[in-house]
């Protein structure tokens, strides 16, 4: 993996550059259901299919729009690995927003409830994660221009960003994310799995990208829409439509918050 990961940001950063990318520390990745928080925020609208070597989002609520203002650069939309995507694609984005200078990276999803003190609609920030995807975005030969071979991941997510969000909204929870590859969504049995490893949420998305930011010296909080509980939580199927209502409906909040952050960030 990582291959002509140099060429491929290159590529990307010089078919969205729009002179007005200095002093860029910010960048957002938004989840599913969550793309409005870009509607908020004054700026350059590029959709990814302008953008080289970028996929089109092929899941309903991800709108495939790069937006870039003076303060961010936030990505309403990402690409997963079960699409059929390379990790070189998944990761791409936070290779371009590196390439911006970004120095902190707030990224969003939706994700099933664990923990049973989680309500859907609920914003719960990411402390830690679990990779159980299988797969690492850094395997492969490591280009010392970009990070160390073995990346230091005892704080994936940053503490200091994690405590400018409780100020904000000092009610905040806090879990750890479990982050599998889907697309289908688990049975009760591995929600029952993932809760004894120690898992309060799970996903299909984030950790790969947060392995990337991390190696590339990226600061990261990671913001967990509750859209659903899990599997055998609740006596109901999955569907990807409650994923995309409960993340509308909590749109409001992420949005107040995240605009929030970027302030104090900046």
């Amino acid at each position: 993996m990582l291959n002509d990961i140099e060429e491929k940001t290159e590529k990307a950063f010089k078919s969205c550059s729009t002179g007005n990318m200095n002093g860029i520390r910010t960048g957002i990745i938004l989840g599913s259901g969550l793309s409005g928080v870009r509607n908020s925020i004054n700026g350059q609208e590029i959709p990814f299919s302008e953008i080289e070597g970028f996929p089109a989002p092929g899941v309903k609520g991800h709108s495939g729009i790069l937006k870039i203002s003076q303060q961010c650069a936030v990505l309403a939309g990402r690409f997963h690995f079960y699409e059929g995507h390379s990790l070189d694609d998944v990761v791409l984005p936070v290779f371009l927003l590196k390439k911006f200078g970004v120095e902190n990276i707030i990224i969003t999803n939706a994700a099933g409830g664990i923990n049973r003190s989680y309500s859907p609609g609920e914003l719960v920030l990411i402390s830690d994660h679990l990779n159980l995807t299988g797969v690492n975005p850094l395997i492969g030969k490591n280009n010392e221009k970009y990070g160390p071979r073995f990346p230091d991941m005892s704080s994936a997510y940053s503490k200091s960003l994690i405590e400018k969000a409780l100020e904000i909204k000092p009610g905040l929870k806090k879990g750890v994310y479990a982050g599998l590859t889907g697309p289908s969504y688990e049975t009760p049995a591995e929600v029952r799995m993932l809760a004894v490893v120690g898992a309060d949420l799970v996903g299909m998305s984030t950790v790969n990208e947060v392995i990337a930011a991390r190696y590339l010296g990226i600061n990261v909080l990671g913001i967990s829409c509750v859209t659903n509980m899990a599997a055998g939580i609740l006596e109901k199927p999955l569907d990807h439509s409650e994923v995309i209502d409960t993340g509308k409906k909590a749109e409001a909040e992420l949005t107040g918050l995240v605009l929030e952050l970027i302030r104090r960030i900046n």
